[in-house]
Parts: C-alpha cells; structure tokens; sequence
C-alpha cells in the first residue's frame, strides 16, 4: 500500500499522482490535501510562477463520501501556466515550428538527458525534471499524514541553514527548550512545546524557528539575487512517535534508512541526506555516538541521546527519527551560467526559465510528504489488513505487545 506513480510536465495541462492501493475505510480530507499544496508554495524567495498557480487537488477516482475504497486514488492538479504554454507543450505535433532549447543548463538534467534519450530539444527533459512534479508527491504525502495521524505519528519540518547563514539545529533546539521527556507524565507537556514551537517556524517566510536568523537569511537571499545567483540550504525533517520495529534488518532494501534516503534523495536539487548526527559521527570515538540503553517500567526501553536518529540496523528503534537534507542552489540563474550548444557545439550561455532563486522551505515540505509516504508503506507492510480497521487492529495489539 501507499506505492504510487506521479505524471505530467511543469508546463503540460496537469501533474497527475496515483497511489495505487490504500487502506479502505482511511478518512481523506481533501481540504488538508490542499493546505499542503498551498504550504509548499510559500517561503522567500520563490518565483513569479507561485504568482499563477494556486494549487488544488481534484481528485477522481478511489474515493466515495471522504473514505477511501481500497482502489487505485487519482488526484489531479491543474497547471494553470498551461494556457500560456499550449501551442509550445501541444501533444498533438501543433508545435513542430516552436523554438528549440539547446543551451543546457550547468547542474541540471537538460544535457545528461537530452544525450540519454537522444533529443535535440531540451524542453523534451527539463519539462518532467523540473520540481513542478514534487506538486503531485505532497498531494500523495498529505493523504499518507493523514493515515499516520490515526497511530499518532506526526511529521514536522524546519529550515536550519540558507546559503552560509546556519541556524539551530533540532538537536541544539531540544536542548535550549528542554525539549526532552523525563517521565510519561511530561510527554503532553513536551508535546505541546514542540507544536507551539513549529506553528512559529510555520509562521516564518523561511520557515526557521530563528527570527534573528530569518532576518539574515532573507539578507542573504537579497544579495546573491542582486547578483543573478540563486541559493540553497539545509533543513530538518523530525518524525514523532514511532514505534519500534519499522523497517529490516534482513534485506538491503527493507532496511528504513535505506529506503528514506533513496525517496528523499529524488526530490529534485537535493545533494545529500543524513540522518541523526550523520557525517558528525564519522570524527567521534564510538563512546560519544552511540546511544546508550535505559530501561524505565513506564517509558519500557529508551535513550538519553538520539545520536542515531531514530534508527538501529534499518530499524526504527522508538526514538525520534531525525533527517537532514542538503540542497543546492537552483541550477537556473538570472545570470546564465557558460555552456555548450547541444546541436552547434558552439559557446553559449545556458537557457534561462522562470525559477526561484531559493526553494529551501518549499522542498522541506515536499520532504515531509516523501517521508510520510515511505513510512505509511512501511507501516502497511508491518502491520498488513486491507481496511483501516484491520489495520488499526493489528498495530494497538503490536504496541500493547510492546
């Protein structure tokens, strides 16, 4: 459950996902699909697009009365840029006499493939590879939180770096706030501190939980705009509540890092993913990276640290999973970049399109989405059932277990 496909072009007429079974029963409010929609269009430094889009989802197949039935659910986003694009996106060869793109663009996919499929139109690939699609997959992400709310798993994102301006990290956070549950009694109080704490990094044009940091950010992005640049950043995502034993240790790809790190890593223009302390880890001796075991009759097994982030061996260990994810600058800049003619082979600046200069907040909520989607399928796999019910059934009996 939870496997999907995702289709359509950045200029096409709509990009379409379809996640191919769901559990029947499960509650879909399509409202709070289109509050994702509308989350990742904000954040400084988009671009004039996020000035014609304003995405909703109309979806068409696989749902009845708000329940999910068990079948295949479409979900369709109209591009609204299309009617300024129809005679140059045309599928039916109308547009045989539009100007060709052969400039490609240092850092994206116009030239590996253009080469790969062999186009002499490099529209033919930066249609599909540019991040236009992510729209689909956190339409397909906000079902999946749905499906988590109901075992009380919760998804949160926060922007921690733009360009060289870094801000706290969840670790230093946790650890300004207390942020940190000493007995069962202080995990609705920590609860609470967390959400008031996220509904201002949501409040944040950057989505950072800084305000003195935001403010050198959007400097930031100012400057390298004043000069044609574009910039990146990192940011965080913390998933709360997990219980132990998602994931595998018998199969490379069973394991839940290995499967989090593949999906986060094809969202477009990011470079890297750790999770927990990551590379950090490689400079310390063993004794200050791993987590040392505790056992409490209330709280059952549990750590003092979350150096691993939430997970052992490709298995969720009941800790907080933690995910940092590095982005690059966007490859498109008001100031082109030098490249080569894919027909003439002759100098030439690289194409120029309508980008952001920063995307950082936008893609930390396409990160939420991915990782809600590869937890909902780990969760399906784990805990089996074909309805909601079933579903639910067997997971309370596995915590009870627990």
């Amino acid at each position: 459950m939870f496997k999907y496909i995702t289709a359509g072009e950045s200029h096409g007429p709509e990009v379409t996902a379809v996640i191919k079974s769901l559990p029947a029963g499960l509650k879909i409010d399509i409202e709070k699909i289109n509050n994702e929609l509308f989350r990742r269009q904000q954040g400084y430094g988009r671009g004039g697009r996020m000035e014609i889009e304003s995405d909703k989802v109309n979806i068409t197949s696989g749902l009845r009365s708000g329940l999910a039935l068990g079948t295949p659910l479409t979900m369709r986003i109209e591009n609204k840029d299309w009617k300024n694009w129809q005679k140059v996106m045309s599928p039916d060869g109308s547009n045989e006499d539009a100007e060709k793109l052969t400039n490609p663009r240092p850092g994206h996919a116009d030239l590996p493939g253009a080469l790969k499929y062999n186009f002499r139109d490099l529209r033919n690939i930066l249609e599909r590879a540019s991040a236009r699609e992510t729209a689909a997959r956190t339409a397909v992400g906000a079902v999946a939180k749905q499906f988590l709310k109901e075992m009380n798993i919760e998804i949160y994102s926060h922007v921690v770096q733009i360009g060289s301006i870094k801000s706290d990290s969840w670790a230093e956070i946790k650890k300004k706030e207390k942020f940190k549950m000493e007995s069962s009694e202080d995990n609705n109080l920590i609860s609470e501190k967390i959400k008031k704490y996220f509904k201002k990094v949501e409040k944040s044009p950057l989505r950072c939980g800084s305000e003195n940091k935001t403010e050198a950010m959007i400097e930031l992005i100012n400057s390298w705009r004043s000069e044609g640049d574009s910039v990146g950043g990192i940011f965080e995502i913390i998933i709360r509540n997990m219980p132990v034993g998602i994931g595998s240790h018998v199969h490379w790809d069973y394991k839940l890092d290995s499967k989090l790190a593949g999906a986060l890593m094809s969202i477009q223009a990011i470079k890297g993913v750790e999770i927990g302390t990551g590379f950090a880890a490689a400079a310390r001796p063993g004794s200050k990276v791993h987590d040392e075991i505790y056992y409490d009759k209330e709280k059952g097994f549990y750590r003092k640290t979350n150096n691993a982030g939430g997970v052992e061996g490709g298995i969720s260990n009941g800790e907080e999973i933690v995910l940092r994810l590095a982005m690059k600058p966007i490859p498109t800049l008001a100031k082109p970049l030098h490249t080569a003619d894919l027909i003439t082979k002759e100098e030439r600046q690289a194409a120029k399109e309508r980008s952001d200069v920063c995307a950082v907040p936008s893609a930390s909520i396409v990160g939420e989405a991915v990782s809600a989607a590869v937890i909902a399928e780990s969760l399906c796999k784990k805990f089996g059932g074909d309805s909601m019910e079933e579903i639910k059934r067997n997971y309370n009996t596995y915590v009870d277990h627990l």
